[in-house]
């Protein structure tokens, strides 16, 4: 069989063309002019980013005729053998098959020997960390002092499950994801050489479907190419990937903007006939909301898009979103994600997630607002009845009052650290505390946790434990349900918490704590206070305030 996979037939023969690695290719082209090479070298990083083709130009160029040179030549009998796998001096060994003692005793015997053919022996290790703990101890004492003739490079895609007796003596290059615009431009390349055909829109989705690594890209394209014939068309590459189109996702989120259930379940339900994979439409759901996001917040930065578009039905959809009710969407469908990647039945969890992100909306929350006040009204319209009805009442001499019996005092509630009584900032806070800066602190308390989240995910598990209860201009109060939660957030998390109100409140970057108890007895304690100064309250009075608030309420004196 003559043909041969693109990935294969284009790749890189020179550091040059190592695709998204500039970093790492100018120190090693440097190290080879200066011939300041290192004895031991890791290569980390994802899939298809170009560790082990790195590793076999390296080889390539300290062995090549004409060194010392940043680049091998390709074409002396040294390159070409090396290239062709015929000189033995420079040997790839695939740690996930060869991963024994034994094997490892071997190339501990074979290292002493001198190179046959070359200068250099070259010993390629790829995704080294599939190696037992014993043949990591058989190469530990080599690794560290091998004989000035050979030289190691190890290759991984998890480099925390290497020794760090291992690390620490090796040189570390991590090989970082290439981003879609390279992967874009290295298709076109490939395309117009080959005088193939090919739509723009078709090689952004492959690039996009990569996820950063060239391997996976080319062979995408690989399959494109056969699919379409001619020319690599968009309608092609979406069934081979198994992505949505941009038609599609425009009609299901508008379904979901318009709250339209019935609109929203047919649409998602077509779209899996169709042969489309429901972890994918998730993914893309999760992607276009992140597109609308960035538009909301930076609408000039549009190429950071990856999913979306900026023309008019995108447009059109971004503005029937604010930027908290999508917030509130990707968190949604991000929890579902996690669901559905172990789930049996994924289109199911696939639809609660897309009936979740209408519960999110802000049309429920409005409607529920509306019937809240519809029942304060009632009760207020009976109040007022009652109060007309009441017959006048004689004021009644202090003798004549019957006594009157002092209620029992609350117990004090405890603290996170088994004391009672409130802290002084506690009661420092709730006397500065204004419902303005709540109200701001409430509004923006999921943009708080998604950072922290972003952080650390251990402190964003403690901190949804609590809820903002007063707040300053300078500081929030925090009421805990748990008092273990409340005490990790005080002590190992608090500067993550701080960080991040920094960030998103400026001034108003530290914050206290308590239980939700205390929180109950400080509200209690504070109303008795303020209602000291005030004369004795009528028992109609105080009943109307209990059901509907002192706001609502008017006192007008006949």
């Amino acid at each position: 069989m003559s043909y041969q996979a693109l990935y294969r037939v284009w790749r890189p023969q020179l550091l040059e063309d190592v695709v998204g690695q500039v970093h790492i290719t100018k120190t090693l082209q440097n190290a080879l002019l200066q011939q300041k090479m290192a004895h031991a070298y890791l290569f980390s990083g994802p899939r298809g980013t170009g560790k082990t083709s790195a590793a076999k130009i390296v080889a390539k160029a300290i062995n090549c005729e004409h060194a010392p040179v940043a680049e091998p030549c390709n074409e002396c009998s040294r390159c070409i053998g090396i290239t062709n796998g015929s000189i033995i001096d420079v040997m790839e060994i695939d740690a996930a098959s060869n991963n024994g003692v034994d094997e490892i005793r071997d190339i501990r015997e074979k290292v002493k020997y001198a190179p046959t053919e070359t200068s250099y022996k070259v010993y390629i290790i790829d995704e080294v960390h599939m190696l037992s703990t014993g043949a990591f101890n058989a190469l530990l004492k080599t690794l560290e002092e091998p004989p000035a003739h050979v030289i190691f490079i190890l290759a991984t895609t998890e480099p925390h499950k290497i020794p760090l007796t291992i690390l620490s003596r090796c040189q570390r290059f991590d090989f970082k994801p290439i981003t879609n615009e390279e992967l874009v431009l290295r298709m076109k390349r490939i395309l117009e050489h080959n005088e193939q055909g090919y739509e723009e829109d078709a090689i952004e989705l492959i690039a996009q479907s990569a996820d950063g690594g060239m391997r996976d890209a080319l062979s995408l394209l690989d399959q494109a190419i056969s699919f379409s014939g001619e020319r690599v068309r968009l309608s092609d590459v979406l069934v081979i990937t198994g992505s949505v189109s941009r038609e599609a996702l425009n009609n299901l989120i508008g379904a979901l903007a318009q709250e339209n259930s019935r609109l929203a379940l047919e649409t998602v339900d077509e779209t899996l006939r169709n042969g489309k994979d429901p972890k994918r439409l998730m993914e893309d759901l999760i992607l276009y909301f992140r597109d609308l996001l960035l538009y909301k917040t930076a609408p000039e930065a549009n190429y950071l898009l990856e999913r979306a578009k900026v023309d008019e039905p995108f447009i059109e959809l971004s503005q029937q979103f604010n930027v908290g009710t999508l917030h509130r969407i990707i968190q949604k469908l991000t929890d579902s994600q996690q669901d559905i990647k172990w789930a049996l039945k994924p289109k199911i969890i696939l639809e609660m997630a897309v009936i979740k992100v209408m519960e999110v909306g802000d049309a429920p929350q409005v409607s529920q607002q509306s019937n809240e006040l519809e029942g304060l009204k009632q009760q207020l319209n009976k109040l007022q009845t009652q109060l007309q009805q009441r017959p006048t009442q004689q004021p009644v001499s202090e003798e004549q009052a019957p006594a009157r019996k002092a209620p029992p005092r609350a117990r004090p509630a405890t603290n996170g650290k088994g004391k009672t009584g409130i802290s002084a900032q506690v009661k420092e806070v709730v006397a500065s505390a204004d419902k303005t800066q709540l109200q701001d602190t409430v509004n923006k308390w999921a943009n708080v946790k998604e950072q922290v989240k972003s952080l650390s995910v251990p402190a964003h598990a403690w901190l949804n434990d609590c809820k903002p209860v007063a707040a300053s201009s300078a500081k929030i109060l925090l009421a805990f349900q748990n008092e273990m939660h409340r005490d990790m957030m005080d002590t190992k998390f608090r500067d993550v918490l701080i960080q991040v109100l920094q960030q998103v409140f400026g001034e108003r970057s530290d914050f206290s704590t308590l239980l939700q108890t205390q929180w109950e007895q400080v509200k209690v304690d504070y109303m008795k206070d303020k209602d000291s100064d005030k004369p004795q309250s009528d028992p109609f009075m105080d009943e109307a305030v209990k059901l509907v608030g002192e706001d609502l309420i008017e006192v007008i004196d006949s």
